[in-house]
């Protein structure tokens, strides 16, 4: 073994640059010596590897560590293979197909689980022995709460596919290995479930090795799907065998073994609510156990969701869900045909005429961020709104400006900053004096906050800010008053500030990228907008407005959206949230074939989450074996291509690739950049 790892030091291939890992081990020595991202010189380091290191150590990760926990308790392995039972199955496929060309490649394929713990492991022998010097084996924790950054751990934080090599290790004694890994997520409601990893020496190093792994990543996924499937068939047949007795207008809902809803079906017009708030394919209805009674399942259900008949189902002699037969409740109907509540109106704002907006839904979390903005404005208080992008944080911005205090006649100023580069984020916020720097204008220029004196200044993407920058707003939140670039003269302004991100400003003030003075400051009144998959009860309702919207403004009818097609929007987990709803309704009246909206003329995202009879549409690796990882890798992006309709920044993201790279690789494999 000492051998092989004195290798692991000596051996340089054309990919990897000790040059760059020695900058990268002293920028580690410095962030340890400092413990502060922004006063250490990590300026070369990847920011991905910088957040992770600081994770590693707020959560008091020993640096100088060798090797990673390792459970040398058989049982608890067995316990936790068997716990994994459907994911160690869905990956023997890919695994058997690749493991044949790692033998004499220096690499190890890995399976962990959601904590990640190893389960599996195949590859090159030589490579398996020195991983047993850092507990690189089955039961060893590879979770970056225990052994620091890494591409197992650091893959299951941050969620997507990741490359730690050598030097950018947390711990020293794995800073010779390199390891791609890419996070495996349940198909029904995407939870990390486990990862796979590729590891090895830093030779094996490839820029691309991400992308393969990614690749294995998605099949696994799409096993897991298919296994799904064939679960929901076995499932509804065990119910149709039970001979429960149920009436014409009762409703179904199958549950899962923990509690998921895998199918439900009522009859047209009934109990529509209830699906749209708790029955949507996928969800979690109950936390649902073998050791429950009927009585106890009855108990955990919602109180409007009450069952009339429990049929616990078994497969293959274990318990597997239930079924639920949920009559129609007593003015379920007169319910549906209720109106919905008035949207909240926000008034044009001065000189724009036509510009009043609507803001939608009667989600309860919706409402009280809503109520809490109003409130806000009246007080005249400063405001961060957060939530992820497209959840309409510009509405509530706009509403805060409607307020008591300004009525829509003040000024209302808006400021990307994520728009504005450094050198001229000062002079943009705070003005500049006749002169004051080159490219100054002759008269010098009012900056935002004077131009907003009276109203609102709305500063976007505020966790873009520079970090230089953020004390000079902090003093004039403090003063009230402005000094321009140049210029010592005082100015005084009345502005309530209004911040929005889509970031974690709380993690950032963590991570020493926010300032926490700056925070405290801002979020005096912090308003969360849900995303829109928390809504489920608002997307109906927003649907039909945008599908109104759009048919109105084309001059042309309102589209039907067949039941199967609403299925598929109330299932899907709207990563662009209330936008991409939006631009879904102007795509379906450009490209719908008809008047009527079907699961087919939805977009192929729509079909990769529904847990419906369809499998992933993911097509899995081909059949036969690839020649190389090079084969392997070409596939890979062939089959991204496919499924994100010739997006390349979605592809990208989804291999772990920058854009750049994904080009090189169209070319070199001669693949065309576009799909029909």
């Amino acid at each position: 073994m000492t051998d092989f790892l004195t290798g692991f030091h000596t051996r340089t291939g054309m990919f990897d640059d000790w040059l760059d890992q020695r900058a990268t081990m002293r920028a580690w020595e410095d962030f340890l010596t400092f413990r502060d991202v922004d006063r250490s010189q990590t300026s070369g380091v990847r920011r991905e590897i910088l957040e992770s290191w600081s994770r590693s150590l707020a959560s008091g990760i020993d640096a100088t560590a060798v090797l990673a926990p390792l459970d040398e308790t058989e049982e608890r392995l067995e316990a936790a293979r068997q716990k994994n039972g459907e994911l160690r199955a869905a990956a023997q496929v890919p695994f058997a197909k690749i493991g044949p060309l790692l033998a004499d490649a220096n690499a190890l394929l890995i399976l962990t689980d959601a904590d990640g713990t190893v389960l599996d492991q195949i590859g090159d022998d030589r490579t398996h022995e020195a991983a047993r010097g850092i507990h690189l084996v089955r039961g060893g924790n590879w979770d970056e709460a225990a052994i620091g950054t890494n591409g197992i751990g650091t893959a299951i934080r941050s969620g997507r596919p990741t490359v730690v090599h050598a030097s950018e290790h947390f711990c020293q004694g794995i800073k010779t290995w390199t390891c791609a890994a890419a996070p495996v997520r349940d198909p029904v409601d995407q939870r990390i479930i486990g990862a796979v990893d590729l590891s090895g020496p830093p030779t094996i190093f490839r820029p691309h090795n991400v992308a393969m792994i990614a690749a294995v990543a998605r099949e696994i996924e799409s096993a897991l799907a298919e296994r799904q499937d064939m679960r929901r068939i076995r499932l509804l047949e065990a119910f149709l065998d039970s001979g429960s007795a149920h009436g014409k207008t009762d409703a179904v809902v199958i549950l899962d073994r923990i509690g998921r809803v895998m199918y439900h079906r009522h009859p047209s017009g009934l109990a529509e609510v209830q699906e749209l708030r708790d029955l949507a394919l996928g969800r979690q209805l109950i936390a649902l156990s073998g050791s429950m009674s009927d009585h106890d399942i009855v108990r955990a259900m919602p109180p409007h969701l009450q069952p009339s008949g429990v049929s616990r189902l078994v497969l293959d002699g274990e318990f597997s869900g239930a079924a639920l037969i949920l009559p129609p409740r007593r003015g379920a109907v007169a319910q549906l045909v209720r109106p919905h509540s008035a949207p909240v109106r926000i008034p044009p704002r001065a000189g724009a005429e036509g510009d009043e907006l609507l803001m939608i839904g009667q989600e309860p979390k919706f409402l009280a961020a809503v109520e809490l903005a109003r409130r806000a404005a009246a007080a005249g208080a400063p405001v961060l709104i957060q939530g992820e992008t497209g959840v309409g944080k510009e509405l509530f911005a706009r509403l805060v400006h409607a307020g008591a205090g300004h009525k829509g006649r003040s000024p209302f100023v808006t400021v990307n900053c994520g728009a504005i580069s450094a050198d001229l984020f000062g002079s943009e916020l705070f003005g500049h004096a006749a002169g004051a720097f080159t490219g100054a204008t002759r008269d010098g220029k009012a900056g935002k906050f004077e131009q907003a004196d009276g109203g609102v200044l709305c500063l976007d993407e505020i966790g873009e800010m520079p970090l230089e920058l953020q004390p000079y707003l902090l003093r004039v939140l403090e003063q009230r008053a402005v000094y321009r670039i140049g210029c010592s003269r005082r100015r005084q302004i009345e502005v309530q500030l209004v911040a929005m991100t889509n970031r974690d400003l709380g993690q950032e003030v963590e991570t020493g990228r926010f300032r926490r003075d700056l925070f405290y400051r801002i979020g005096t009144v912090t308003i969360e907008v849900p995303p829109l998959r928390e809504r489920a009860c608002d997307i109906a309702v927003l649907a039909d407005h945008f599908n109104q919207r759009v048919a109105q403004r084309l001059g042309r009818d309102p589209l039907v959206v067949s039941d199967g097609a609403m299925d598929r929007l109330l299932a899907y987990r709207w990563p662009g949230n209330v936008r991409e709803l939006r631009n879904l309704f102007e795509r379906l009246h450009l490209i719908a074939s008809g008047t009527v909206v079907t699961e087919g003329d939805l977009p192929a995202a729509f079909h990769q989450q529904q847990p419906g009879p369809a499998p992933d549409p993911i097509t899995p690796l081909a059949a036969e074996e690839p020649a190389s990882l090079t084969d392997l890798e070409e596939q890979a992006i062939r089959r991204a291509l496919v499924a994100a309709e010739g997006n390349l920044t979605r592809v990208a993201t989804v291999l772990g690739i920058s854009r750049p790279t994904l080009y090189r690789k169209l070319k070199a494999y001669g693949i065309r950049r576009t799909y029909e």
